[in-house]
């Protein structure tokens, strides 16, 4: 899935009440940041201008000891010059994933010796266990604002290989509540990831479709080759988000949605369930 895969999104009822929800505290975080005057960027840095290239921000990243859920921003040489100034990584580690879920095994996997490459976006080792699953990654514009949603190859992180739906149950226990600094930067995080839900859940099944696919035809130990770093992408406006799920939500309170001819870029494909 790149910038233009949005098809065939659905939505339920359901779904559409928690990004209501969602989409409420994205607009509470914008006000807490609107009356301080400063920006995502700025909460990251500290009110420091530079972002410096492949540092983790915050500083020790974040980490929740009760839901075991992680993340940290950093920026790549020459995302500066780019539309994107920096991207998030989020993470669950072993320890708060639900019951259930297992690593994905195949031959390559198996092998004790199979070279490994260091990662490059690593997260620190927090909990007692070794394994994490990235969930998603989140690109931010020079304003602070998310403009893109992708996910990467295992080497990229270092991160243990889960099957598509295994993450996307993940998805639900990526919880920030520990009430520490920056708590703005977690609340936003947590919601944004409700919001675009439906999008995350796509772009996670797209990447085991281009993984498997390489795999079978490059015949390469798919999850070490540096050829496939981005493995499914997609381009996102908060504001077109923000405006199809308050409206699909109001629709959804009063009567049965009807379809919309004229529905903005982002909301393409998309139907209650």
């Amino acid at each position: 899935m790149h910038s233009d895969g949005a098809e065939g999104l659905r939505v339920s009822r359901a779904e559409i009440e928690q990004m209501a929800s969602a989409a409420v505290v994205i607009r509470e975080c914008r006000q807490e940041l609107a009356a301080r005057n400063t920006t995502l960027l700025n909460e990251l840095t500290a009110g420091s201008a530079l972002i410096a290239q492949w540092r983790h921000y915050p500083e020790g990243e974040v980490y929740d000891p009760k839901t075991h859920a992680q993340y940290f921003f950093h920026a790549h040489p020459g995302e500066a010059q780019r539309v994107e100034r920096g991207h998030f990584h989020a993470f669950l580690r072993a320890d708060g994933m639900p019951a259930g879920v297992a690593p994905l095994l195949l031959p390559e996997l198996a092998v004790a010796d199979a070279p490994t490459l260091r990662p490059q976006a690593a997260p620190l080792k927090r909990g007692e266990r070794d394994e994490v699953s990235h969930l998603i990654a989140i690109a931010l514009d020079p304003r602070g604002e998310a403009v893109r949603l992708f996910t990467t190859n295992r080497w990229v992180t270092g991160e243990t290989w889960y099957r598509a739906e295994d993450v996307i149950v993940m998805l639900d226990c990526f919880r920030i509540a520990e009430p520490e600094p920056p708590v703005v930067l977690s609340r936003w995080i947590c919601a944004l990831m409700r919001l675009f839900r439906p999008q995350i859940t796509a772009l996670l099944r797209a990447r085991d479709e281009t993984v498997m696919a390489w795999r079978r035809r490059r015949r390469s130990h798919v999850f070490e080759d540096t050829r496939l770093e981005i493995t499914s992408s997609l381009a996102i406006d908060v504001d077109v988000q923000l405006a199809y799920v308050e409206s699909a939500h109001f629709r959804s309170a009063h009567s049965r949605p009807k379809p919309v001819a004229d529905r903005p870029s982002m909301a393409e494909g998309w139907e209650e369930a």
